[in-house]
């Protein structure tokens, strides 16, 4: 169930956007993608519950922590967490959310089957916003095959 440009650009016009799997290792996928977020302009809410702050930018020890005004949450998270975070993210009335591309938990699918929240699953962020080196090489892969989101 992979999201088409439509729900992606949904997504990505929301620019507060909650990042669950924020990484303080600058090597780490989480760490890129906030860093990522950050340089396109997106005001980025790490949610780390251990640390202060990544980046030099405050930190949220948990979903729950977040400003109320923040509508988009994008879940860089290990696969056996992503369910129950998806549900959590659901029940706080958020209906904007990216499931990063091999985060999709066992019940992903069917959750997002069942909410009418916008639920991009099956694409890489970096893709779509703007991406330089390996990440672009990626797109442009994506693109000539034909997998690019339509």
């Amino acid at each position: 169930m992979k999201a088409n440009q439509k729900q992606i650009n949904e997504f990505l016009s929301f620019r507060h956007i909650a990042l669950v799997g924020a990484s303080r290792d600058s090597k780490k996928f989480g760490n890129q993608v906030l860093t990522q977020l950050v340089s396109e302009g997106y005001i980025v809410y790490p949610v780390h519950r251990e640390a202060d702050q990544i980046n030099g930018i405050r930190c949220f020890r948990s979903l729950d922590e977040l400003p109320a005004d923040v509508k988009s949450v994008c879940l860089v998270t290990p696969k056996n967490q992503t369910d129950e975070l998806l549900k959590k993210v659901l029940h706080q009335g958020i209906d904007q959310i990216w499931i990063q591309q091999m985060s999709e938990g066992p019940e992903s699918k069917r959750i997002a089957s069942e909410t009418k929240a916008n639920i991009v699953m099956g694409r890489c962020i970096f893709m779509y916003t703007n991406p330089s080196g390996v990440h672009k090489f990626h797109m442009r892969l994506n693109k000539l095959f034909g997998t690019y989101a339509r």
